[in-house]
């Protein structure tokens, strides 16, 4: 905002030097010189900007909304438009939180079957635990009856046992089954020399596919125990995950995964959703925390991830990146995550995390997954685009009302605007530019940034090349049109002049190719065509301060503006763009 209004200012000031100076060579007293100051500094000062920014983040926050995206910060869409590297938890983010049986590893003399329904029986569904549940799941799916047994006896999970038992009687009799850690039931049973199972290497591979183990066991009323086998479980990835992951990329976005899961774990769930660089754990993370946040930033970039890290980690990540000149977004749950939801640019707490999460967050998703951050960067992406087309709008318009009313005077020596003219046209242009903030564009393929030295120069350009046909214009009015011996006509001539080309340089600039590639809002194009209509009206039949235009005028008027502004306005607009680098 402070760049805008530097610039027009600056721009009104070279030329209010200007017209001072040539009044003062003429004679001019300084109260004659106070009307072109008023026009001057009127149209250039952008008044509607701070109104045209907030309303536009509020129909993106809107929108957002409909997503599954509560912005709990009006400002969040707009650093997510500029966010180009992504920090994200792996369980409940790219994975779906939810443990699933993968494999299932018998002992001689077992089955795959009876291991599941041992390992079933020794759960219990009112206790909502993870393991428990994958259990119930997964016999259910093979189709195990576990109505026929009866459980007289359950023991839940316990620290110290590190197990849960369940004493069981059906159609075999009675036993007690148990699950729980591989070292601690395997050394339980007796039958291990004839087990056949190499417990450490099944144990080993499963982890570097991301899985844990559980061992199964059996004991018997006389208190024998035997091993009945292995499970697998893993949270395995969500099946949008990848895809997600592959646009953020195709967004230029780069995605690093922080989990305090094992480095095995996590490595082959970042493989499995197309996260395919090094996977390092908190050890080479602490070192790094040892030489400076400069390091740590040299190594999150190397990375797709870090593996068994603390929460307070994630927050020196944050900082590290950002020292290193990112622009960073994080996801987290805990209450430990607040700081780093906080010091990232775009904080998005998941849909589970505490109230202090979501409090630190500039961003809540209410959905699963990462679908609602594409969502966010992308609706952040297009409200950057309305806001850098109101800004190009507004330096064209300087150009043509300011500009072009100063540059008149010194060629005419008329002050061909009137002030009043000058308010009431900011008034009907600033009523449709605030429709700018739904219209419909496009997300930029790249992160944004507000360093819009390219985006200015083509703004003064479009202005410059204006400048010619606005003075066209006004020639054929005091010309061949012969408004120039009536002041007041003239007067009338020239706003609309000044209101039409503004109506077409909107629906030229809201677009970076031809004005016709898209469509504008239904609200924005409603507000243009009723606002052209009204100012037809008005011209025709005039009021106080603008005087009545006969109609053949106003329709010349209005044809001249579609072809200077609507149609060569046009295609200079798009060789300027690509010549100066906007577009390709």
């Amino acid at each position: 905002m402070n760049s805008v209004v530097r610039l027009l200012l600056a721009i009104v000031g070279t030329f209010l030097c200007i017209d001072t100076a040539v009044f003062l060579s003429r004679g001019a007293g300084l109260l004659e010189i106070l009307p072109v100051v008023l026009i001057l500094l009127v149209s250039a000062l952008p008044a509607a900007m701070p109104t045209v920014i907030t309303i536009t983040m509020a129909f993106g926050s809107l929108e957002l909304t409909r997503r599954g995206v509560l912005v709990t910060r009006l400002g969040a869409s707009g650093d997510a438009a500029e966010m180009d590297v992504l920090c994200v938890d792996k369980t409940g983010t790219i994975t779906a939180n939810v443990l699933h049986v993968t494999a299932v590893q018998p002992v001689t003399g077992a089955t795959e079957d009876e291991v599941v329904l041992t390992g079933a029986l020794a759960s219990h569904a009112a206790n909502n635990d993870p393991l428990d549940t994958a259990f119930l799941q997964e016999a259910g799916k093979r189709g195990l009856k576990l109505e026929m047994w009866t459980v007289e006896e359950f023991k839940p999970f316990d620290q110290q046992t590190r197990r849960t038992e369940a004493v069981v009687a059906g159609p075999d009799g009675k036993f007690t089954a148990l699950k729980g850690d591989v070292v601690v039931v395997s050394g339980l049973c007796g039958n291990m020399a004839e087990a056949h199972l190499d417990l450490k290497g099944t144990v080993t591979a499963w982890a570097e596919q991301g899985a844990r183990a559980l061992a199964v066991a059996r004991r018997d009323t006389d208190g024998n125990t035997s091993l009945l086998g292995l499970v697998a479980l893993a949270d395995v990835a969500r099946t949008d995950a990848a895809e997600l992951i592959a646009q953020l990329r195709n967004l230029g976005i780069s995605v690093k995964m922080i989990t305090g899961d094992a480095l095995p774990v996590a490595r082959s769930v970042a493989s499995s959703v197309g996260l395919n660089g090094e996977i390092v754990s908190a050890a080479d993370l602490h070192a790094a925390v040892a030489q400076g946040e400069d390091a740590v930033g040299a190594l999150a970039e190397r990375v797709s991830g870090f593996a068994g890290v603390y929460p307070e980690d994630k927050y020196a990540v944050v900082r590290g990146l950002q020292k290193r000149g990112h622009v960073v977004g994080m996801t987290g749950d805990g209450v430990n995550d607040a700081p780093a939801l906080r010091q990232a640019e775009v904080g998005a707490a998941t849909s589970n995390a505490t109230d202090v999460a979501k409090s630190a967050a500039s961003a809540v998703l209410t959905t699963e997954g990462l679908g609602g951050l594409v969502d966010l960067v992308r609706v952040g992406r297009m409200i950057h685009q309305r806001i850098l087309t109101w800004i190009l709008n507004k330096v064209v318009k300087t150009f043509q009302v300011a500009i072009f009313a100063s540059v008149a005077f010194l060629i005419t020596g008329l002050q061909v605007v009137s002030t009043f003219d000058v308010v009431l046209l900011l008034f009907l242009v600033d009523f449709v530019t605030l429709t700018l903030a739904t219209d419909n564009v496009t997300w930029s393929p790249r992160p944004e940034n507000w360093r819009i030295g390219r985006f200015m120069a083509s703004s003064i350009g479009l202005g410059i090349f204006s400048l010619p046909a606005s003075l066209g214009i006004l020639a054929l009015g005091m010309g061949p049109l012969h408004l120039g011996r009536d002041l007041a006509l003239l007067q009338s001539y020239s706003f609309g002049l000044l209101f039409y080309s503004g109506m077409f340089t909107v629906l030229i600039v809201r677009e970076r190719g031809p004005f016709w590639r898209s469509r504008p809002s239904r609200t924005m194009l409603g507000t243009i065509l009723t606002d052209m209509v009204v100012v037809a009206v008005l011209l025709m039949a005039g009021l106080p301060g603008l005087h009545r235009l006969p109609v053949y005028v106003v329709a010349i008027l209005i044809g001249a503006c579609a072809v200077c502004f609507l149609g060569l306005n046009d295609v200079f607009k798009r060789l300027l763009l690509r010549w100066t680098g906007v577009t390709r």
